[in-house]
């Protein structure tokens, strides 16, 4: 089956998923799902990497992709995170998304036991042939520790079903020569908040954001302003928000995200071990910076 429009364009949430006691709290999951619809949001990405899937076992994470959808309702697109360093897990993961309901997947290249070049193909093909809804690869070496190649890249764009990446990469010149490449055949999204004007400008149809956790509409004008051309006003924008968006990566995301939307009482600033609660003076770096945007007193 072949796409003919993209996912999404403009800015789709890595939304975070909510805990309270030790349980998923799907009340403050809810209300955070309207807050975003509400704030002009483009997408939604749930149960990526922001959403804690690591700690979720395996009835929660189908659960939490079940609700989403549910809840949207075909407001948004909803891109479920159906990712595994189990290829096979990721199969039966992504079907359970496509009958539930999905708009599309997020792959996140294999992790801990990383592969070859020729091992990523084979993964994502083999994982892309087993729906027939479209699929966004996630290129996050920094978390990963590998990262896809340029050759890689155009293999994977022939594969009718793969139909975009979400580049965190870092790596812009090895974003361009895809864009350059594959452009007519991949879509390419930012994953990095801080990027996105440099990379719409060079061709990328939107961003999958942490920053929008807390200013979806802010983010959503952002990616609409690249997309209408007007790369000023974007990038006057951009850097306004620079520096809370650098603060939401002040430690390991999702936690200081989490914490900024628990302050403004979406939910509990709960998670899952390994990952705990900042420091109080980190939280008030965080908190000084979300003042200076009014999300906060």
């Amino acid at each position: 089956m072949s796409f003919n429009k993209p996912i999404f364009k403009g800015t789709a949430t890595a939304l975070i998923t909510p805990f309270k006691d030790g349980a998923v709290d799907y009340a403050a999951l809810e209300k955070l799902l309207e807050f975003q619809i509400n704030g002009g949001i483009d997408a939604l990405v749930v149960c990526g990497t922001t959403g804690e899937p690591a700690t979720l076992d395996d009835d929660e994470h189908k659960r939490v992709l079940e609700f989403a959808i549910e809840k949207v309702n075909k407001r948004v697109p909803v891109i479920a995170g159906t990712g595994s360093n189990n290829t096979q897990y990721a199969i039966d993961l992504s079907r359970f998304a496509e009958r539930a309901g999905a708009d599309g997947l997020l792959l996140v290249t294999p992790y801990y036991n990383k592969c070859s070049q020729k091992g990523i193909v084979s993964h994502f093909n083999t994982v892309a042939d087993s729906v027939n809804i479209p699929c966004i690869v996630y290129n996050v070496p920094g978390r990963t520790g590998f990262c896809i190649s340029l050759d890689s890249y155009k293999q994977l764009a022939k594969h009718e079903n793969i139909v975009a990446t979400k580049e965190a990469s870092g790596n812009l010149l090895l974003m361009m020569e895809v864009l350059e490449a594959c452009g007519n055949d991949i879509d390419m999204y930012s994953g990095d908040d801080q990027q996105v004007v440099p990379l719409m400008s060079m061709g990328a149809i939107g961003a999958i954001s942490v920053f929008s956790n807390i200013m979806p509409a802010e983010a959503h004008l952002l990616t609409k302003l690249c997309l209408e051309g007007n790369f000023e006003e974007a990038a006057k924008l951009q850097l306004k928000y620079l520096r809370l968006m650098n603060g939401l990566f002040m430690q390991v995301n999702p936690i200081p995200v989490k914490t900024a939307c628990a302050k403004m009482g979406f939910c509990n600033n709960e998670f899952r071990m390994p990952l705990c609660p900042m420091d109080a003076s980190d939280d008030e770096k965080l908190f000084a910076l979300m003042r200076e945007h009014n999300l906060i007193k």
